[in-house]
Parts: structure tokens; sequence; C-alpha cells
């Protein structure tokens, strides 16, 4: 049978056809009527009179008892329990009281989707899905095996279904309205209030009685609440018997039906999507909505559903208080969540979120405002690499955002802003601190106008942070009352873009090395060797690398395959439903090496050719420990470690000076304030202080720098001990 085999257990299952859909659907077939001897309570009813008034649950006890003992209606003939064994399984509970739940047949009014569920398959395909997968997936496949759908309920509140029926078999008559003005006709009055119990109080002779003894009374059930939510887009506008033209429209007016855009749960594939789909095909046959954005589940931060018993997340208010409202929103917006995925809530998440975006983008307005000697202007004629860099990149961000937000792709756009204020921050700015210092107007005036307009950008993704550094910098009313920045606002620029990014990647790759083997950033090393496939491309940027790196020489080269080699892997899961077999061959013969790059993208693997999305191919440093690749494939670095002693006390020199800098700071001194200097070095330092005297003294704007014990000093790293005044205030000892 379906559930049953003689080879293991009884051979024998018990079929409950009234409590049970799998139970229904098999007895159907063979023409089983069901029995329900249990009340709309939960209790046995007459038909069990052994057990009427008991609650199923509770009655448990005695059906077994019974069984074992040969006593009462269950075991006539005698003891009938073979075995009596306790096993744990899944059973639904109730959501919101934990009380285990009752499958009960009830008879019920239906929605007959079967007739036209093609049709709703095919208007499917008229919805713009986000994610995609959704419309020919999730949701694509419930509407194919869709089953006529039961509207009613047995309760009491609700909005009660408007069918009246006789209270007479003898003489049945179904009537179903469609207006007040329709019961108005036939019961004689217009009712006042639609909702029991006074729509039940409606009633009226059965016109098909002859005698005139039975009466239309309305059926006690109601809409399931999914039929109201599915009717949301007429309903909300009493259509059709008000605002016909708002609905449906008409010369003079643009037609709200169907919806421009929806978003929910993409659980609601089952439940509002479905439904909104069903009335209106059946109705209208149109699509309820255009477009419709599924997103996953909030959980907490043990992974489970959120619960305000368990307390399974982040305090809200606490989290606005600390890291403010943006905070949580780019959490959510910047996460899988948007595309249909679940989302963990965590601290740790929203922090990060903080430091990736809001800490850099503030950051920025903030140095601005700090070092800028007056309020920037509108420019874009900058001539200045890294002031066209920003600017070229800035419309790049300008394109991409518009194009993530036109289709709805929010987390996309999160990504695209975060990169930008990785440059505009850790690049741009970090870069360009000497101009500020100097009042270089260009660098003024372009960190104004890049900020102007990412503001407006990042304006629905941060609307506050946005609102106040927007406000700061142009005195207006509202970021949110602007307009959209049109392309071209700022001029573009790919070449430079696309060099200059380059340039970040290979200097982040070389500081990683750096990193790795714990070599301190102003310690000057004596070269870096960059090999891409057009070195001419970073060349004019050659000084810019040397100084952000601090190394002595970069050195420009094509020749890849000096420093490393490209490691090809098939990837079977892609390659392997059109290769079958094949692809077993295609992998040993790129392990042995017998794979081929051919000009058109593919691959040659033995006799197998594998299309380029069919392989992966990884650039490997043939030295790993000096050596490091670019993203993509795109080129090594190779980092000389090499050091002399010259390189080590300008490395020491430089330490000295960023000290002194925060000394300078810890003092009190402004940024442009000239100080004096007096040094105490130790005895084996004394040369490396004196050749590197000047660099000292001009980094840290010292107009006087003398060697000796200073009177009130403090000691600042390498036994070294110094005194500093405004001015020429000091002298040694």
């Amino acid at each position: 049978g379906d559930f049953v085999t003689t080879e293991d257990g009884t051979g024998v299952v018990h079929m409950a056809p009234a409590y049970g859909e799998d139970d229904k659907a098999t007895t159907d077939t063979v023409g089983i009527v069901p029995v329900t001897p249990v009340d709309s309570k939960g209790r046995f009813d007459s038909q069990v009179p052994d057990y009427q008034g008991q609650q199923v649950f509770e009655a448990n006890a005695a059906i077994i008892r019974d069984l074992k003992n040969g006593t009462g209606a269950a075991a006539v003939n005698g003891p009938v329990l073979i075995r009596h064994e306790t096993y744990d399984h899944p059973y639904p509970h109730c959501w919101r009281c934990r009380n285990p739940l009752i499958y009960r047949a009830v008879s019920s009014w239906f929605v007959r989707v079967s007739e036209f569920r093609d049709r709703m398959v095919e208007l499917n395909q008229q919805i713009t899905w986000y994610p995609e997968h959704v419309k020919d997936g999730q949701f694509g496949k419930w509407l194919s095996g869709a089953r006529d759908w039961s509207i009613s309920r047995n309760r009491y509140w609700g909005t009660p279904i408007p069918v009246w029926v006789s209270d007479d078999p003898a003489h049945p008559r179904i009537d179903v309205y469609g207006s007040l003005d329709e019961l108005e006709r036939d019961f004689g009055v217009r009712p006042e209030n639609l909702h029991r119990p006074y729509i039940d109080e409606l009633t009226r002779p059965n016109p098909d009685d002859p005698a005139g003894k039975s009466t239309m009374r309305r059926i006690e059930d109601v809409f399931d609440v999914w039929f109201d939510s599915g009717s949301m887009p007429y309903g909300q506008v009493h259509y059709p018997f008000e605002n016909s033209d708002w609905f449906a429209g008409s010369a003079d007016t643009e037609a709200h039906f169907p919806g421009d855009f929806i978003v929910e749960y993409i659980g609601q594939t089952r439940g509002w999507f479905y439904t909104l789909h069903v009335l209106a095909t059946a109705l209208f046959d149109r699509p309820a909505f255009k477009t419709c954005v599924a997103h996953g589940i909030v959980l907490g931060n043990d992974g489970a559903k959120m619960s305000k018993s368990l307390r399974n997340y982040p305090d809200v208010n606490e989290v606005f208080d600390r890291d403010g409202s943006d905070a949580m929103r780019w959490f959510l917006m910047a996460s899988p969540i948007l595309r249909g995925g679940n989302l963990i809530v965590t601290e740790q998440g929203i922090r990060e979120g903080v430091r990736q975006v809001l800490l850099p983008l503030w950051n920025a307005y903030s140095f601005l405002t700090l070092y800028a000697p007056r309020v920037g202007t509108w420019r874009t004629d900058s001539t200045h690499v890294l002031d066209r860099y920003i600017l070229a990149k800035l419309a790049v961000l300008r394109d991409e955002l518009t194009d993530a937000l036109d289709v709805c792709d929010i987390s996309g756009a999160c990504e695209q802003l975060r990169q930008f204020t990785d440059a505009l921050t850790n690049w741009y700015v970090r870069r360009s601190r000497s101009r500020f210092w100097e009042e270089d107007a260009e660098a003024i005036d372009t960190l104004h106008t890049v900020l102007e307009v990412t503001t407006r950008l990042a304006a629905p993704l941060l609307p506050m942070a946005t609102e106040v550094i927007w406000r700061g910098i142009s005195g207006g009313r509202s970021v949110h009352l602007t307009d959209w920045p049109e392309a071209g606002v700022v001029p573009a620029d790919p070449a430079l873009v696309a060099a200059m990014d380059q340039v970040r990647e290979v200097c982040s790759a070389a500081s990683s090395l750096r990193k790795a083997k714990k070599l301190r950033v102003r310690l000057p090393l004596p070269r870096l060797t960059v090999a891409v496939e057009d070195p001419e491309r970073l060349r004019p940027f050659a000084d810019l690398i040397a100084d952000e790196l601090n190394v002595k020489a970069v050195e420009l080269t094509g020749d890849v395959a000096a420093h490393g080699r490209f490691e090809l892997t098939v990837n079977a899961r892609v390659a392997g439903p059109r290769l079958g077999k094949a692809v077993q061959a295609a992998i040993k013969a790129v392990k042995a090496g017998a794979g081929t790059l051919n000009a058109d993208g593919t691959l040659s693997a033995g006799e197998v050719v594998l299309n380029p999305e069919e392989y992966d191919s990884r650039l490997v440093a043939a030295d790993p420990g000096c050596t490091a690749a670019l993203p993509d494939g795109a080129g090594l670095v190779v980092l000389d470690d090499t050091l002399t002693e010259e390189l080590e006390a300008e490395g020491w020199a430089k330490d000295r000076i960023r000290e002194l800098q925060d000394l300078r700071k810890s003092s009190g001194l402004e940024v442009s304030d000239r100080i004096t200097v007096v040094m105490a070095v130790p005895a084996e330092r004394a040369g490396w202080a004196r050749a590197h005297r000047d660099l000292i003294a001009g980094e840290i704007l010292a107009t006087a720098f003398e060697f000796g014990e200073p009177a009130d000093g403090v000691e600042i790293g390498d036994g070294v001990r110094v005194a500093i005044a405004r001015g020429s205030a000091l002298g040694a000892e």
C-alpha cells in the first residue's frame, strides 16, 4: 500500500480520513466516507459513547487501558493491544498558545482555482521578481500545482461570506450577493453593519419553497483572512462602487492597477503574493502587481526566529542610542535578506556597517570642516590626478547606484557605496592630507563637491547621516528634497578609474605582504616589482605607489610568468551537466598539465573543450613568501625586503616623526604651530638622528632643532628623550 508494507511491523495501518490530508486523499480513491466523531471543541461526540465529552488527548489513557484490558466498545472481543510503546515525533502546535492542534475535516466553500491555473502561470511571466529565481522557482512551481482554495473559516470574527442558503434541504437554494443594493433588493432593508451577529439577522422566505416554510439564512462561515488580503488592491478604494477611474484608469487618469511594486517575506509565495495573483487572475485576467521583492526572514542571534519571550536579539533602543537608526537600516539593506536569504541579527554585524560606511563618510565630512579654512564651492575642473580620480569614481558610483536601485538590487547598491567610501577615505582623503593642510583650493572644493553628490546618492540608504552632512555643506533645507544626480553630473574618466583602482590593488597586496612579514610601514624597502599585462597603464603612478608603500623604487613589467603561473581547475558542477562522464577526463587532463587556453577563452583539456564558465583560472605566486597575486588574476607584486643600514636609519627617523606628531597633539598644539625641539638620542643612534635631522624637523614643523639633554623632556621611544615648545622657548642643559 501507500503507507504500509508486509516487511515491517504488523502490515496494517489505520486510516483517519477526517483527520489527515494524506489519509483522506487515499480513502477518497476507494470511496470511503469520512467519519467525524470529534466536535468543534475537540471532544468525542455521541458516535463514541464510551468517551463522549472527553477531550481527545485526555481520552488517550482510557482508550489504551480499554484496549489492553479488553473492555469497552474498542475491544468487544477481548484484549486487542499487541504492543504499547511511546515514541517522539513532530506534531503541530498553535504558535500563539503552544497547545497541540487537531486536524479535522469540515465542509468548506472553495474557489475553483484549478479552472484558471494555467492562466495564472502565464500571467506570472509578466511579473518582475527579485530575486529572479522566485518567478519560475518557489512561486512558479506553487502556481503549477495550485489546487482549489478553501476560502471559508468556522470563526466568529472576520468578513462574513455573503452567501445565503435555504434551511430546508427539500427546497435547496443558494444566493450569492455582491453589493448592498442587491441585499436591499431581496431583503427590503439596507444593512448598516455587515459583521456578525448583525448580518446574520438578515433573513427572508425561500422563494423556491411553494409552502413558504423554509428560510434563507446566511451561512455561518467567514472568509479566510487571505481572501481579504488578496482583495487589497480594489478593496482599499471600494472598487467597483467608487474610484473606478483611479483604479482602472480613464482618458484623464492613470490606472493604479496593477500595482507597480510590492515587498514581503518570501514565504508569502504561498500567502499574500499567491492570493493577490489568484483573485486578480480570476477577476481581471491580469497580474495584481508588476514588480515584487521577496525578502528573507530576520532571525535572532541564536539563528532562531526572533522572540520577545526569548529576547534573542539586540535591544533596539540601545542600538539606536549607540549606533543610530542608519546603522540598523544599513545592516538590513546590505544583507542577503533582500535577495530572499535569511539574516541573523547581531550587534557585531550592525557595528560592522558603522565601521565600513557610516564612520568613513562622517570622517570625510569632519575632515573637510576641520581643515578647510573656508566653505567649499562646487568644482569639477581640478587638474590634480587624485581630484580627477575621485570625481570619475563618483561618476561610476552614480551610474552603478542608479542601475542597482532601478532593479531593486538594494544590497548591490549598498556594496557599491561601501566600496566608494573606502576609496574616498582610505585613498583620496588620506593621500590628500598634506594638500588640505596647505589649504589647497582644488582639494577643498573637490571634496566639497564629492560629498554634496555622494550624500544625494546615499540618501535613500543612509537618510539620517546624509541629511546632517548635506545640510552642513550646502546650507539647504533637506537632501531628501533634492533631485537624483543626473548622468554627467561630474566628469567621467573610465581609463583613470581603472588605472587608479589597479594602483590601489597593487598597494593593498603589497601592504598585506609587509604585514605578513611583520615589516613596519615606516621602514623603507628597496624595491617593489609589479608584473601586470599592461604595465604602461601604471607607469604614471609609479611615484605614487612608491610613496604609498615606502619603497625606494617601483619596477613595472609585463612578464607575469617570471613570478608566477596560472593554475587551472575544472568546475565540475557547471561542466558536468553538459559533458556528463567526459568531465572526469577533462579533470584528469588539466591536473596532468594538458590544459591549453585558447584565444576565444575556451580551454582545451585533452580531447574536451571547456567553455569559459566551466573552468577556473587562478594566478599562483612562484615565491609566496614575497609575492602576492592581484585580484582576478590581474598580475603579481613582488616585495624586496632586503635591508641596509641606510634604510633602517630612515625608518628609525620616520618612527620618531610619528611619535613627535603624537606629542604635538597631546601637548595641545595646533596643526600649523611651529615648534622648537631638544632631543637626546642614545649614542648608538646618534648618527642616524643627525643624518635625518632635516627630515624630522621639516615633518614636525620645527624651526629650531637641537641635540642635547632636554631640561624637562619625555621619553618617546627607543631611548629617545625630547622636549618641545611653541616658538623658541627651549634649550639644552
